[in-house]
């Protein structure tokens, strides 16, 4: 039974190196709140179809795709609120930049601004089209407005905006939106006004564009999903080529990256499906919103109306915002730990210290104080286990030649000193949850973008590096330099082994030295929040270890 904290301790390196996707993805069922914000449209008619004619897919373009063409440029339209500037473009009436006025690209002081919407994504994002392809007119729509000035400060009252297309044949679409200074939610009524003689019947689709690199980040969860029948669906963008249509009640879809997040939101929730698709060598992500079929008779209309969110991944700004918008943010399988982990970081800082580290340090010695019982019979059952060592080191020498009847002398000898071999494990296995909590949490949490801790340690969500040595370090990802606060990190498990029992097993005792080595290496490139809390368990571990033993 010896070998048990040896497995611990290689289950637990382990699992941290390789066992976090695993773990982080898994798909949770969620509770659903009430919304807490509404905008009003004014559609007397059911926007939504239960029933899907597919056959429709085939049928005749209403209009030829050059009925409608133009030379003229598009004109743009920029919107400043008091949290975002964003523009929008005639071309489509979609969005073609949104900068978020609270949040930089990075931690210099000359940076700009944080980009919502790459510039590289040409066709910009909000796009609105047909499933069936019966205006195919639509695809590269020229819309006009007619707003005066191309610049439009929104600072006190909410605003509309109107975008229009007119057909060869008197369909009219409008594109409505409305936006708010207080908020980050807009509305967007999508309004198709049958003027024509023929009846339109089709599926609406709105659309998100992202630009993603790889397959997405390995430590968190970055691509599309949807909040589909009360539950939330995150697909891995390497997952779209084996299924990429996704049906159900759907509250809202969107597509994310560590921090921050687009997202369309019905009115209410439909009956509708999340499509993905995949371009431009697999670079621009598309996610789109597919309404069910809808019928629009020559001489009526029908309003389709939606929210949008443009922003940060933020609790408290999805749970104001309603929709259960803040259902988004999901920890994987210890989500029920990380989420009161956030909790209370955020309660630390905002009520007795204006420093995310030092509120990190308060919460992992909370956490610590919570596990004390637990790790005091922990120590006490190692160092029981050190007093008897000579006598098992004996036993092993004696039956070396007879595994199975030294194992049973020392099943014996445990049960007459009434010591349990298993009892120093205990700790490291009830950490193995909430290292994974809190690393997911610690990755994820926006609080922490950019949060400074004190000296070289600018933000709490990189790796610490102290300078920049400008080359290539093995298994160091850049910034290239010294990993000060990993290092301690490691020094710190080494003395902690140092004072730990010997284990009788050569060859595990051998094993046992490289797990300082193998955590330094594997925490390198770990966020310095992280590490910190990984740092300040350590010496608090050592200081009630040595306390316990003393005693």
């Amino acid at each position: 039974m010896e070998q048990a904290r040896i497995f611990a301790a290689i289950a637990l390196s382990f699992a941290v190196f390789l066992l976090w996707e695993f773990f982080f993805v898994d798909k949770q069922v969620l509770e659903q709140p009430e919304q807490s914000l509404e905008i009003q449209t004014n559609s007397t008619e059911e926007p939504y179809i239960k029933e899907i004619n597919t056959e429709s897919l085939q049928s005749t373009p209403l209009i030829k795709e050059d009925a409608l063409t133009t030379n003229k440029a598009p004109r743009v339209i920029r919107i400043n609120t008091p949290l975002y500037s964003a523009v929008i473009s005639e071309r489509g009436a979609v969005f073609k930049s949104f900068v978020l006025n609270n949040y930089k690209e990075s931690t210099m002081p000359d940076s700009p601004l944080l980009e919502m919407i790459s510039p590289e994504l040409n066709n910009g994002t909000i796009k609105i089209g047909l499933a069936g392809n019966s205006i195919p007119a639509l695809n590269d729509a020229f819309f006009t407005t007619d707003i005066k000035h191309d610049t439009i400060d929104i600072n006190d009252n909410s605003r509309e905006l109107s975008f229009f297309w007119k057909s060869s044949n008197g369909i009219i679409i409008e594109k409505k939106f409305l936006f708010s200074p207080e908020t980050y939610i807009i509305g967007c009524n999508v309004i198709i006004k049958n003027g024509s003689n023929q009846t339109i019947r089709d599926s609406l689709i709105l659309s998100l564009f992202k630009i993603y690199s790889g397959d997405g980040s390995m430590y968190g969860f970055e691509g599309p999903g949807a909040f589909i029948n009360n539950s939330l669906e995150q697909v891995k963008i390497k997952d779209i080529k084996d299924k990429n249509i996704y049906n159900g009640e759907l509250k809202w879809t969107f597509v994310q990256n560590r921090y921050f997040m687009s997202c369309i939101i019905p009115e209410r929730p439909a009956d509708a499906s999340m499509r993905l698709f995949l371009g431009q060598d697999n670079i621009v992500l598309e996610n789109q919103f597919v309404q069910p079929e809808s019928v629009i008779s020559p001489g009526t209309q029908r309003v389709f109306g939606f929210h949008l969110f443009m922003g940060p991944r933020s609790t408290k700004v999805l749970s104001k915002i309603g929709y259960d918008l803040d259902k988004a943010i999901n920890f994987g399988m210890f989500d029920f730990l990380a989420k009161p982990c956030l909790w209370l970081m955020n309660f630390l800082y905002d009520h007795f210290i204006s420093n995310f580290g030092i509120a990190i340090i308060i919460l992992t010695t909370l956490i610590k104080l919570v596990m004390w019982p637990l790790g005091t019979k922990s120590y006490k059952s190692m160092n029981e286990m050190k007093k008897i060592q000579p006598l098992v080191m004996e036993l092993r020498e004696k039956h070396k030649n007879d595994k199975k009847k030294m194992n049973e002398a020392t099943m014996a000898l445990y049960k007459t000193y009434k010591v349990n071999p298993i009892g120093g494990c205990l700790p490291m296995i009830l950490q193995i949850p909430v290292f994974f909590a809190l690393y997911r949490m610690l990755y994820e949490a926006i609080e922490l973008r950019h949060a400074p801790f004190f000296g070289w340690i600018t933000d709490l969500s990189a790796p610490d590096r102290l300078f920049d040595f400008g080359f290539a370090i093995p298994f160091m990802e850049p910034p290239y330099g010294i990993p000060v606060l990993t290092i301690i990190m490691g020094a710190t498990m080494f003395l902690q082994q140092k004072i730990s029992p010997a284990m009788g097993d050569p060859s595990q005792a051998k094993i046992m030295q490289l797990m300082p080595l193998v955590f330094t290496v594997i925490f390198i490139n770990f966020s310095s929040g992280l590490v910190l809390y990984w740092l300040v368990n350590n010496v608090l571990s050592i200081s009630q270890q040595y306390y316990t033993t003393n005693k």
